[in-house]
């Protein structure tokens, strides 16, 4: 399989190749939110000022790719100096997710009482 994967042109990538591929990265990250955060002002804003229908698609998609981000990296963290003495002990996830999950009801609770008293049917 490593044949197969070399002749198409996959290798081993150095470090250098490593940093411009997470900056990449990142950068693409950054846009794809930003482009979500606007989305979802824009609904947003049809939905206050026209009456619509909300479009939950952008919310949702945004919310999701920052969770991910975020839990993703705080994973990563925890395994990487999970076995490290000189490393201070990391949060515990669970207490961490927890804590995501109530702020995150409690702005979409704030949300839902805004939207829903704003337009009426």
């Amino acid at each position: 399989m490593k044949k197969f994967f070399k002749k198409l042109g996959f290798h081993k990538m150095d470090e250098m190749e490593q940093h411009i591929a997470f900056k990449a990265q990142r950068n693409a990250l950054v846009f794809l939110l930003f482009a979500l955060f606007v989305w979802t002002l824009y609904e947003s804003y049809k939905v206050y000022t026209f009456h619509s229908e909300l479009n939950p698609f952008p919310c949702f998609l945004l919310a999701a790719a920052s969770c991910i981000q975020i839990f993703s990296q705080l994973i990563m963290t925890h395994n990487a100096v999970k076995d490290d003495e000189e490393t201070p002990k990391t949060s515990p996830i669970l207490k961490t997710v927890l804590i995501c999950f109530a702020v995150a009801a409690v702005i979409v609770t704030i949300g839902s009482i805004i939207v829903l008293s704003v337009v009426k049917p």
